[in-house]
């Protein structure tokens, strides 16, 4: 036997840019990676974006004279398919783009810059891409790391890549157009950061979340939010891009999650799944004293201030249980669960079991139906 050992380093950098008015023909954010001389992109925009913003797009790159094929894509979570990558795939192929020096432009929520970014990553063995989010759980979370992937055989994102883009920009003001329970859903990710890992920001949200909740974030109070969310998300992602270290703490509400979006896609919002399992965890926490009672109101209490309406018709411990055991395959044999050990800080379970979820479950059902203290 003749072994041969092969070593590449290859540095992944890319830039998250916080701008605004990023479709004013003056802004040259969108066109600051790659040639736009006789160039050309491929624009991919959610459906919803496309409703308010499809003339503004399309009049930003005929300003500067660059030839953008414009694709909408359905966004929701029940298209991050195959068959719609691969449609994607076709149009790119029928609009050939340099390698190098024409990224790729996906203008949308999560489940589009999770598609694209695959796109990007599979099409010629990898070409550049922009992921501009517009909504908030796109913002703080699905558009900052490195991480693509479509559904597949009943299971999320079991296809993907890891595939940095070049270049993130962050316009909130997109965020103005949103629901009330898209910005909802955005923002259980920030409440997820807050309880593993930034007691201050915890603090922030008890005091300004409802105010921002209310404002889509375009106040004062909500950019603060907002800029310590991403800080605090990239500060997790940086050193583990890859995630060679599979006890992660953002996968902290990413564990019973799962199993909740995969069985309730059509009216389960990500987010929703997984304040759900932040719910649930907590309780888990506090039956084992890593909370202390004081801390576990104060985190449903926020919840409640924010204006969280909670579904746990479909909290079954089964399927609970049922997700932890594909989360611990996924995790290469352990549970590596994340649990809050006071609010701000984080330890790593590996011997969760049944009952303790179906205590949980019940105890969280209680405190919906009653809303009493918890002690």
């Amino acid at each position: 036997m003749h072994t041969r050992q092969v070593t590449y380093q290859h540095t992944i950098e890319y830039k998250v840019v916080t701008t605004s008015n990023l479709l004013q023909p003056q802004n040259w954010a969108l066109l600051s990676a790659g040639r736009i001389e006789d160039a050309r992109r491929f624009v991919v925009v959610d459906g919803n974006v496309a409703k308010h913003y499809s003339n503004e797009i399309r009049k930003y790159f005929e300003y500067h004279h660059v030839e953008a094929k414009i694709v909408t894509f359905p966004g929701g979570e029940e298209n991050k398919t195959i068959d719609h990558f691969t449609a994607l795939v076709r149009e790119l192929d029928s609009f050939p783009i340099h390698r190098r020096d024409e990224p790729i432009i996906a203008i949308g929520g999560g489940v589009l810059t999770d598609v694209v970014g695959f796109v990007a990553s599979s099409y010629r063995r990898g070409v550049p891409h922009i992921k501009v989010p517009t909504t908030l759980m796109g913002y703080v979370d699905a558009s900052i790391g490195i991480k693509t992937g479509i559904n597949f055989n009943g299971n999320k994102n079991r296809l993907g890549a890891f595939h940095a883009p070049q270049m993130v920009l962050l316009d909130k003001a997109f965020l103005k157009t949103l629901p009330k329970r898209h910005i909802l859903n955005g923002v259980c990710e920030i409440i997820k950061l807050a309880i593993i890992k930034d007691a201050e920001l915890f603090k922030l949200l008890e005091a300004q979340g409802a105010k921002s909740v209310e404002s889509h974030f375009q106040d004062e109070p909500g950019s603060t939010l907002l800029d310590r969310a991403i800080e605090g998300m990239l500060e997790e992602l940086q050193p583990n891009l890859f995630e060679e270290d599979l006890a992660r703490k953002v996968d902290f509400g990413h564990t019973f999650s799962y199993g909740l979006e995969t069985k309730h896609e059509a009216h389960l919002f990500h987010g929703e799944a997984v304040l759900l399992d932040i719910l649930v965890s907590t309780l888990i926490a506090k039956a084992r004293n890593l909370l202390s009672s004081e801390e576990t109101n104060r985190i449903f209490h926020l919840i409640e201030g924010l204006g969280f309406t909670l579904d746990t018709s479909v909290l079954d411990p089964e399927l609970l249980w049922n997700s932890l055991e594909e989360r611990t395959y996924h995790r290469n044999g352990l549970q590596r669960v994340p649990m809050p050990r006071g609010i701000g800080n984080c330890v790593f379970l590996n011997d969760i079991n049944a009952g303790e979820i179906e205590s949980a479950v019940k105890n969280l059902e209680d405190w919906i139906n009653v809303k009493h203290e918890i002690i």
